[in-house]
């Protein structure tokens, strides 16, 4: 299986309109991968927090138009990273969108773990509430977005519905990189899962992005990493890795806590 993630920078000079059918080039020129991925708001900045209001969008809004028929015109699967919605009832969300090589939707996951501290996302986004999968004809995809990176048991339960690759497109700080390549490192440990996770390059509204997108395989062992600026990584991995290596070495099966038992 052939995946390419794509590291986009966020330039604050460039509109999203033009930055929209950029991307879309980029998504086109992978024709032949198997998967591709985009980052987290990659349309307006994961920091730019005072412009999510104005550049939220329905959910079939100007990106996912763009998006799904970048995807049907290249052939793949996309996770389009994500985008500021807004919900025909009010709230914002920070949604990510998955279409099919055909450009049908396939997923919408909206983000369950807010960053901001009580300020920024985490005071102007509702919060998601459901664990989202995607079967693709290789593998299940579990999906989670950035600051969910940090929360082990999100990614326990998307294993525990299927999930073998988890998919995490991010927006993620520089001078916290170090944890960005740790944590993706440990979910893929402690999950025997692979690790696709998707970064920003640039700088949003002040905030130097960590770039260094990274493949990390169910043994922990990093397949491919990006540099600091944009790029396109490309890496091939074998899904079936994730049943032999659960097979080899059954940690999954000893779990204890957490875990529901017959009784009796």
């Amino acid at each position: 299986m052939r995946a390419s993630l794509l590291q986009i920078a966020v330039d604050e000079g460039e509109s999203t309109d033009s930055r929209r059918e950029r991307v879309a080039s980029l998504v086109r020129e992978q024709a032949g991968a198997d998967l591709v991925v985009l980052p987290e708001l990659w349309t307006t900045g994961a920091f730019a927090f005072e412009s999510f209001g104005a550049e939220a969008e329905p959910l079939e809004g100007p990106t996912y138009d763009v998006m799904a028929k970048a995807a049907s015109d290249a052939g793949v699967w996309l996770h389009a990273g994500s985008i500021p919605e807004r919900d025909p009832a009010g709230p914002l969300y920070n949604t990510s969108l998955v279409f099919s090589p055909a450009g049908e939707l396939a997923a919408a996951y909206r983000k369950i773990h807010r960053f901001g501290f009580d300020k920024g996302e985490a005071v102007l986004m509702g919060r998601g509430e459901e664990l989202v999968t995607v079967r693709l004809p290789e593998t299940v995809l579990g999906l989670a977005t950035c600051y969910d990176l940090r929360f082990p048991e999100l990614f326990r339960g998307l294993v525990d519905v299927g999930a073998e690759t988890l998919v995490i497109p991010a927006g993620w700080p520089e001078r916290r990189r170090a944890h960005w390549t740790l944590l993706a490192q440990a979910r893929a440990v402690e999950n025997q899962a692979f690790v696709l996770a998707c970064g920003t390059a640039g700088t949003h509204a002040g905030v130097p992005q960590a770039g260094h997108s990274i493949v990390v395989d169910p043994w922990g062992e990093v397949l491919a990493e990006a540099g600091a600026g944009e790029e396109v990584l490309s890496v091939e991995f074998d899904p079936a890795k994730v049943g032999a290596t659960r097979g080899q070495f059954p940690v999954l099966r000893d779990r204890v806590l957490g875990v529901d038992k017959p009784r009796g």
